[in-house]
C-alpha cells in the first residue's frame, strides 16, 4: 500500500529540498519492470497452446495415413507431414494462398459449417500427370483444372477425407464430404475475413516434387468440441480405442473356437463290469430324476442352461428354457413340477 504522508512531514520535504539536503532524483519513480504482452483486439487467440498442440497430434496421424494411401494410389514415393499449426484470421489465410489453385470445400458433419482444404497447383498437376501415365512432373504453366483433371482430383480429395475422418475419430466420428471444388480463393467465402481459423499447413511431396496443403478450420465449426481438444481427453480417449480395439480382435478370434455343447439328462455311478455287459435295449434308471424334469445344457464342464428335448425334422434337438445363473430353487421347482403335469 502507498505510505500517506502528514503535513507536517510534507512541509520538511520541501525545507530540505529548498535548502538544497536533498536532491530531487531520490523522489523518481522506478522503472516499471512488468512484463507488457501486445494484444490484438483484431486478432484475438481462440485457441490455447495445449488446443493447438492435439490438433497438431491429430493432423501428424492424418499425414501418416495420407502418405500410405497416395503412395499406394499414385505407385510413387509420397511424403506428407505436419510443418505447422497457427491460428490466424480467414482474410490472412486467403491471401497467402496462389490463384489458380485447388480450394476443396469441405462439409464437416456433424459440426456446423464448412472448412478449406487447399492443394498446391504443383502437387495437384504432379498428382493428375502420375494418375493419366506420366512420371509426375510438375507443370510449368499452371492453368485451372478442366473438368476431366477436376474429376480426377475429387476421387483424390475424397480418399484424403477418409484419412481425415479416421484421424478424427477420437475426438468426434466425422463425416466429412466434399462439397465443391474451386480454383479462385475470393469464390471461398464460407465465414466473415475477420473470422479465426486454425490452420494445419503439410508440406507434402510427390516424387521429387515439392509443396503444401493448408487445412483451414473456422472457429465456429470446431467451437463444439473446442473443450475436447485437451491433452488429458486425447489420452484417455486413446487409451479407450485401444481397450476397445483389442476387445474386438478378442471377440473376432473367440467366434472361431469351437467348444463342446451337451445335454444332460442325470448321472449315475455304474462299474465298469456293468458298462462293459450293456446291449442295445438296456434300461439305465437314472436316480433323483423325473421323466418331466428339464434337462441341463453344459458348454465344456459348465451347467450354463436348463432346456427340454425335442426334436426338430428327423434330429434330436433341446429347446432352451433359461440361464442356470437367472434361475433360484424355488423356480427350479415350479419348471420341475410343470414338466411333471
Amino acid at each position: 500500500m502507498t505510505e500517506v504522508l502528514s503535513q507536517d512531514e510534507i512541509d520538511q520535504l520541501l525545507t530540505a529540498i529548498n535548502a538544497g539536503e536533498t536532491g530531487t532524483d531520490e523522489f523518481r519513480p522506478t522503472a516499471d519492470t512488468r512484463k507488457i504482452k501486445i494484444y490484438d483486439f483484431k486478432r484475438p487467440d481462440k485457441f490455447s497452446k495445449e488446443q493447438i498442440r492435439t490438433v497438431q497430434i491429430m493432423h501428424e496421424t492424418f499425414a501418416r495415413l495420407t502418405t500410405t494411401s497416395l503412395s499406394a494410389n499414385l505407385r510413387s514415393m509420397v511424403h506428407v507431414h505436419v510443418a505447422s499449426v497457427d491460428q490466424l484470421t480467414y482474410e490472412e489465410f486467403i491471401r497467402s494462398i496462389p490463384t489458380p489453385t485447388t480450394l476443396a470445400v469441405i462439409n464437416m458433419d456433424p459440426l456446423k459449417g464448412n472448412a478449406i482444404l487447399e492443394i498446391d497447383p504443383a502437387i495437384s498437376f504432379s498428382i493428375i500427370d502420375r494418375l493419366f501415365g506420366g512420371t509426375g512432373e510438375s507443370v510449368k504453366v499452371q492453368h485451372e483444372l478442366t473438368d476431366i483433371e477436376q474429376s480426377v482430383m475429387e476421387g483424390i480429395i475424397v480418399r484424403i477425407l477418409g484419412n481425415m475422418r479416421e484421424a478424427w475419430a477420437q475426438v468426434i466420428d466425422l463425416r466429412p464430404r466434399l462439397g465443391q471444388i474451386d480454383t479462385n480463393p475470393q469464390f471461398a467465402q464460407i465465414v466473415p475475413p475477420t473470422e479465426m481459423v486454425v490452420l494445419v499447413t503439410l508440406e507434402t511431396k510427390v516424387g521429387e516434387v515439392e509443396g503444401m496443403m493448408n487445412f483451414c478450420i473456422p472457429y465456429l465449426t470446431i467451437e463444439p468440441i473446442i473443450g475436447k481438444l485437451s491433452a488429458q481427453f486425447w489420452y484417455s480417449s486413446a487409451r479407450q480405442a485401444t481397450s476397445t480395439e483389442n476387445l474386438n480382435v478378442l471377440r473376432e478370434k473367440i467366434v472361431a473356437v469351437d467348444v463342446m455343447v451337451t445335454a444332460e439328462i442325470g448321472k449315475i455311478q455304474v462299474p465298469v463290469r456293468d458298462v462293459l455287459a450293456l446291449q442295445p435295449g438296456d434300461v439305465i434308471r437314472l436316480y433323483n430324476v423325473n421323466i418331466g424334469d428339464p434337462f441341463t445344457v453344459n458348454i465344456g464342464t459348465k451347467q450354463k442352461f436348463l432346456c427340454r428335448p425335442g426334436v426338430v425334422g428327423k434330429k434330436m434337438a433341446v429347446q432352451i428354457i433359461k440361464k442356470m445363473a437367472d434361475i433360484e430353487q424355488g423356480e427350479l421347482e415350479a419348471i420341475t413340477n410343470e414338466g411333471e403335469e
